[in-house]
């Protein structure tokens, strides 16, 4: 080590020593950089830039040595050999290269130290052969441990600087690889020279041609440094030029250069979209392979002529730029195939079903008019098929959405099978479907068709052996038959379906004017029904509940009252099933029960008030929800409210209705069997869950005066409460006569026209012989009208 310091401090101008420095590491820094471009590039890139790097690495340390041996003091003048010298530069080259070959492509665990070996022979090789161009009168002599120190210490130095390379990211790996490198060549020159000995042998001769040390000096400096500022350049400009190429590579667009008129480039973008490469293309016009582009003005959209004999669908637009130093035309190419596929899948799906592919309403519209004008001009006719399927929405709620899809679609491809190719089978929304049928003689066209959609689906949906299998309901109308225009033909066929569907399903129906009327007339009802509520057409009625003993009103029963414009009052039995099969009865029935429980809070005696709640009220999971708010919001006392049910309620989801049942009771909200003794009676209701009472239903009361057994079965009815523990109450009662027989059977509570009719307000002092006395006399009944819009069953 003090050899080496004494060395360079005895034997080497400084100022030459720091100036071999400082392009040592301008070297190394352009090195480095191709070095990392490298990197970043396939494999076939990767090899120029590791070309380049390994030119500035050698070039750097070619004019590090002969600068620093130029910083060299001998005590005797030093030429150089011209041969030697060029060939040190050229082993300087090939050794970084090999280097940086090997640091860069092994994959083993010692590739930066098999790297870092292979730089320091290189380094070495080109050092000697350096050492070898020296003429002078001397005899250089080497020490072999110190050379060998000299090549160990560039190795290992060099593989540190590999390692700092590959391991580290940006600035840190520029600077640290760099600055290891510089102190490897430095190390293995310095300690190299501090090995040598110069003998003198004033006999030997020195060639006339060689490079004086002042000339060498000028050439290593200018020659160094225009190389690696070239290699800058280089690294500069195909960086930029790269990346210009990558940038327009990577372009959604194709892209073609044209220098006046014709193509000189196209990236890759536009050679793939087409199939033809760049030198099919240089030279030619670009109307060769686009139509129709003519001119300066090129914009708009063309058809580009593929490799393959394609024509594809394309935008085209023009701009100018300078190009290699001239102006040219730049044509952007966009490939309109994706949004035209996009566009016609949009239209597709504006006009047809997601899950099953058919014509959805719009189209149906469509087709429909088209049929029916086709059909006017050539005297035709046309059958209109509305489907509806039948136990679906069942189905679709058991097994879930999932299956519900399948058998939609399992529908269509029936569908599909029995229909001809010029009928239109449309999905309409839900399980609604719908078959034009343009051709045939009619009505016999429509009956095959119809034969054969029923015998399909017989075939296909079997609902004995398949629980999800469905049926199907179809209504047809005919035109001109049964309409002159679309909207009638499509009215008709669903007052069609609409009496299939009310009269047993499963079969077809053709529309005919009768069943017009009654349908019609069935809808309307359907459609006030709804808008009864806001428009204050439904009131709740009272009527009054009497103990049959003391005579003492106990409680009232609302009841739902429909003043139906243009009709008058409208009676329960015909609105009620109506808004139990439209759904509405459910908003009906809470509204009743809301008014009713408000009205009763504000009574100034605790009497009991009961409410009919629909079957279809009970399909709803939050019933017991419901009616716990109401009576939270109206502040009714739970006890104090009848929940009044028919044993129809019971037979849809027997165990979901008992749980609910179970849950009012536990609120305190009293349970009452409505119309016992009709309909789906069984003693096992009574059994399962217990009762609070029971009411007669009012066509047994009917008959008591002429019918003996009607009285039979009264006094069994009255006969089981007692024996249940349960209160019987008898409706329906509108004569003294009747009034007495129920008495005398021991009935508990009584209701009738004979005791106060519905349509008043309940009095709350109403003494028992005031209401016996007077029961023929309307005056006598409960005084004062209420009226309040309402819902749920009634009397």
């Amino acid at each position: 080590m003090f050899s080496v310091i004494t060395c360079i401090r005895d034997n080497h101008d400084w100022r030459l020593v720091l100036a071999a420095a400082a392009v040592c590491l301008v070297g190394a820094l352009a090195a480095m950089l191709p070095l990392s471009r490298a990197q970043e590039c396939d494999a076939g890139r990767r090899k120029l830039w590791i070309g380049a790097s390994a030119f500035a690495f050698g070039t750097g340390v070619w004019a590090t040595h002969f600068i620093a041996m130029l910083a060299y003091d001998g005590g005797m003048p030093i030429t150089y050999q011209v041969g030697l010298t060029a060939l040190s530069f050229l082993l300087s080259v090939a050794g970084s290269w090999a280097a940086i070959l090997v640091a860069s492509q092994s994959r083993g665990r010692f590739s930066h130290l098999s790297g870092g070996v292979v730089m320091a022979l290189g380094i070495a090789t080109m050092h000697l052969t350096g050492m070898q161009a020296i003429e002078t009168q001397a005899v250089i002599r080497y020490d072999p441990t110190m050379t060998l120190s000299a090549v160990l210490a560039g190795a290992l130095l060099s593989s540190a600087a590999f390692h700092a390379f590959f391991q580290l990211k940006g600035l840190r790996r520029l600077l640290a690889s760099s600055v290891t490198f510089v102190l490897a060549i430095c190390a293995l020159h310095f300690i190299s020279m501090a090995s040598i000995t110069l003998v003198p042998d004033p006999g030997k001769e020195v060639p006339a041609t060689v490079l004086d040390t002042s000339l060498l000096a000028a050439i290593v400096v200018v020659a160094a440094m225009a190389l690696i500022l070239i290699a800058l350049a280089v690294v500069f400009i195909e960086s930029r030029l790269t990346d210009l190429r990558g940038l327009a590579n990577a372009s959604q667009e194709g892209l073609l250069i044209l220098r006046e008129g014709r193509i000189i480039d196209a990236n890759e973008r536009f050679q793939g979209l087409s199939g033809w490469k760049l030198a099919d293309l240089s030279g030619k016009a670009p109307s060769a392979v686009l139509t129709a582009v003519q001119g300066q003005n090129r914009s708009g959209e063309t058809l580009l002529n593929t490799r393959n004999g394609k024509e594809i669908a394309v935008e085209v637009n023009t701009s100018r730029i300078v190009y290699r130093g001239h102006n040219c035309d730049v044509l952007a190419v966009r490939d309109l195939t994706e949004r035209r596929q996009a566009e016609e899948m949009i239209e597709h799906l504006a006009h047809h079903d997601v899950l099953t592919d058919l014509p959805n309403r719009s189209l149906f519209d469509t087709r429909i008019r088209q049929a029916l004008q086709m059909a006017e001009r050539t005297n035709g006719e046309v059958a209109l098929f509305y489907i509806d399927l039948d136990r679906f929405k069942t189905v679709n709620d058991i097994f879930g959405h999932a299956e519900g899809d399948r058998i939609l679609c399992k529908v269509a491809s029936i569908l599909r099978r029995v229909a001809d190719e010029s009928d239109t089978i449309a999905r309409l929304g839900g399980d609604e479907f719908a078959i034009i049928q343009p051709a045939g003689q009619q009505p016999a066209a429509a009956q095959k068709l119809a034969a054969a959609i029923l015998d399909e689906f017989a075939a296909e949906m079997d609902t004995a052996r398949d629980p999800t299998a469905v049926g199907v309901s179809l209504g047809i109308a005919l035109y001109p038959a049964d309409g002159s225009d679309a909207e009638e033909i499509c009215n008709n066929a669903d007052v069609a379906l609409y009496r299939v569907k009310h009269g047993g399903r499963g079969k077809a129906c053709f529309f005919d004017a009768e069943m017009d009327e009654a349908t019609r007339a069935r809808r309307q009802i359907e459609s006030e029904l709804r808008y009864a509520i806001t428009r204050n057409q439904i009131h709740v009625s009272y009527q009054p509940i009497l103990n049959a003993h003391s005579g003492e009103i106990s409680g009232y029963e609302a009841l739902m009252r429909w003043n139906r414009p243009g009709h008058g009052m409208s009676e329960p039995d015909i609105f009620i099933p109506i808004a139990e099969e439209s759904g509405s009865i459910v908003q009906l029935g809470e509204w009743v029960l809301r008014e009713a429980c408000m009205e009763a809070a504000r009574w100034p005696h605790p009497l009991t008030i009961a409410v009919n709640v629909s079957p279809v009220q009970f399909m709803l999971p939050n019933l017991c929800d419901r009616i716990e708010t109401i009576l939270r919001e109206t502040g009714l006392a739970p006890d104090r409210l009848e929940i009044e049910i028919t044993e129809a309620t019971l037979i849809r989801d027997r165990d979901q209705v008992m749980a609910t049942l179970q849950r009012l009771r536990s609120l305190g909200v009293h349970i009452v069997m409505d119309d016992f003794g009709t309909g789906f009676s069984s003693l096992s209701n009574l059994r399962t869950f217990p009762f609070d009472k029971i009411k007669v239903d009012r066509s047994f009361t009917g008959m008591l005066e002429h019918d003996a057994a009607a009285r039979s079965i009264v006094r069994a009815i009255i006969g089981l409460g007692h024996s249940l523990g349960m209160p019987v109450v008898t409706e329906g009662v509108e004569t003294e006569t009747q009034r007495q027989i129920v008495v005398e059977e021991g009935c508990a509570q009584v209701q009738g026209f004979l005791l106060g009719k519905p349509d008043i307000e309940p009095s709350m002092k109403l003494a028992a012989s005031e209401s016996y006395l007077s029961s023929t006399d309307e005056a006598d009944a409960l005084p004062i009208q209420r009226r309040r819009p309402k819902r749920l069953a009634g009397e």
